[in-house]
């Protein structure tokens, strides 16, 4: 009678499971789920020899489909939730039960409604691991929510639900549950999975990421080269490509519980195969061993992709300059590395996608509080970068838009008057492509504060030197500087005196709301710490002309009230 009543339970489960599908797929007998004493796992039966008990019986008091044999959890569970989640996800329901009444480890393997007594295991619930989620489920995948055409329009690059028509689908109530990607009868694509995953062919069956397609971690095939920590314990991919989503996404018992990231720091993500050991150049090395840099580390879990534009809370995290789903290899114009990042316009408005690279910076570094003091004292102080920018003020770096002056003999071709520069042609790494380096390219870290590509002194009494103040050379020519091609004093002044630019120069800009055309053209704009007021009490530059002007002040002892240049 037992193995009768054994047979039509099994009868009844592949009945319930095959349906359409070819009896191929059911070979529950070859995989973990198949917990009876011939099952292949390590956790299972001392002695039971029925195979489909665990789950299913002929005759059940269960009143859940199909044929159910265990009681589900009573737990309460946390359920999955971050800021861009639109789905209303709620309580395990449907077969997600089901799955959890064993893999939540609350209830004993062996416990079946259809026995008296527990059936003998080798162990007494699911062994700790990534099998076993507990009733934690914030750190999983959602389920048992909703999937609805009103979710896919308002969460955004989510497909419609009508297109779910394959073997990746919903519930009869038409919710995501754990089946939707799980199939308990059938392990042949690895992890009961319903589509195998290479590429993340499974996640992408309902996750259409912008940019995606164009994405280097949707195409590179790179490898690990053995090196270090394995970047990807979870998968079997072997390429980036491969990994796709997994690169840095697991869907259970993330690290990352929020946006089910493989690691709760959000820079190890990146440092898992940006350390050279996947991707060419080592940027991690980049954050932990120079001395300025973006402090990355300083913060976990303040970042959130629906934060403000301008940075209200100061952190800085790699996502707040790359977008993962869009970066490609390339300069950021904003396009390679930076596509696909939102930023601050000039006039202080929102942009997505940011078109310039410094409207990414302007997120931190323009209309952010908090931000640290400059580390020269100024005449006319300034952090702000989107208001010394501006194109109206009375000079400028040309970020936003070509200088204001049209006699600049210093400039070092393919540099013009009507060019316009990046941010990170100063900020970048020392050992990058623009330094003549074979480091990585951007300001992620660099030896010269602040994170600047070359060195730029700006401590009084330098001796001069090329390399004291070769980031200035880098566009402008020490020979026209120190010839004094635009201001007599210049050679007196750095090479006699030993005034670095910086006593003088304010590099990014002055901005219009503070400072004028007659005192602070030609980023005229004092270190107080060193230019003092001169013997009436006034400490300026006035403009009188092209190359000519006077200086009101006194400097290393000398008073100038006026001199006339």
């Amino acid at each position: 009678m037992s193995a009768r009543l054994g047979f039509l339970a099994a009868v009844a489960a592949l009945i319930w499971v095959i349906g359409s599908a070819t009896p191929a797929r059911a070979q529950v007998s070859n995989t973990k789920h198949n917990l009876s004493v011939s099952g292949p796992g390590t956790v299972k039966a001392t002695s039971e020899q029925e195979l489909c008990i665990f789950c299913h019986a002929p005759h059940t008091r269960s009143p859940l489909t199909p044929l159910w044999n265990r009681n589900v959890s009573g737990s309460t569970y946390t359920p999955y939730t971050s800021s861009t989640t639109r789905a209303a996800v709620g309580q395990p329901t449907g077969s997600s039960q089901l799955c959890l009444s064993c893999h939540d480890g609350t209830i004993a393997l062996g416990e079946v409604l259809s026995r008296t007594t527990p059936i003998a295991m080798t162990q007494t619930t699911m062994p700790v691991g990534v099998s076993r989620l507990g009733t934690n489920l914030s750190d999983d995948h959602p389920i048992s929510f909703p999937y609805t055409a009103t979710l896919a329009s308002t969460r955004g690059e989510l497909v419609s639900p009508s297109t779910l028509t394959g073997r990746v689908k919903l519930d009869g109530s038409g919710q995501m549950q754990c089946r939707s990607c799980h199939d308990p009868h059938d392990n042949i694509n690895g992890k009961f999975l319903v589509v195998a995953n290479t590429a993340s062919a499974l996640c992408q069956t309902c996750h259409v990421k912008n940019y995606w397609t164009q994405s280097d971690h949707r195409n590179s095939t790179r490898t690990w080269n053995g090196t270090g920590t394995n970047p990807w314990p979870h998968t079997s991919g072997t390429t980036v490509a491969a990994n796709a989503c997994e690169n840095c996404h697991r869907p259970h018992t993330a690290g990352g519980a929020k946006w089910l990231l493989n690691e709760a720091a959000e820079e190890n993500n990146c440092y898992s195969c940006h350390n050279a050991n996947v991707a060419l150049k080592n940027v991690q090395s980049e954050f932990t061993s120079k001395a300025s840099r973006h402090p990355v580390a300083t913060t976990t879990g303040v970042h959130d992709p629906v934060e403000a534009n301008v940075n209200t809370t100061r952190h800085v995290e790699c996502v707040d300059c790359h977008n993962p789903h869009a970066a490609t290899a390339g300069a950021g114009t904003p396009s390679g590395p930076l596509i696909g990042v939102r930023g601050v316009t000039g006039a202080g408005a929102d942009v997505n996608p940011a078109t310039g690279e410094y409207q990414i910076c302007f997120r931190c570094h323009g209309d952010s509080p908090g931000m640290p003091a400059s580390r020269t004292t100024r005449q006319i102080a300034q952090n702000n970068t989107r208001l010394e920018f501006q194109t109206t003020n009375p000079s400028y770096h040309p970020i936003m838009g070509a200088g204001r002056s049209a006699n600049v003999p210093s400039l070092i071709a393919p540099w013009t008057t009507s060019s316009t520069m990046k941010c990170t042609d100063c900020h970048n790494n020392n050992t990058g492509p623009g330094a003549g380096g074979t480091g990585p390219a951007g300001p992620h870290g660099s030896i010269y504060p602040p994170l600047l590509e070359r060195q730029y002194v700006v401590a009084d009494n330098t001796t001069y030197s090329a390399a004291a103040y070769a980031l200035c050379f880098k566009c402008h020519s020490a020979t026209s500087i120190l010839g004094d091609a635009t201001f007599k004093e210049h050679n007196k002044h750095i090479n006699g005196e030993r005034t670095p630019c910086n006593v003088c120069h304010d590099p990014h800009g002055i901005s219009s709301t503070q400072g004028n055309t007659v005192n602070n053209s030609r980023l005229i704009n004092f270190d107080t710490t060193i230019v003092l007021p001169s013997s009436s009490g006034a400490r300026r530059f006035e403009s009188t002309g092209t190359n000519a002007g006077r200086c009101y002040l006194t400097c290393h002892g000398k008073n100038h009230n006026p001199l006339s240049y």
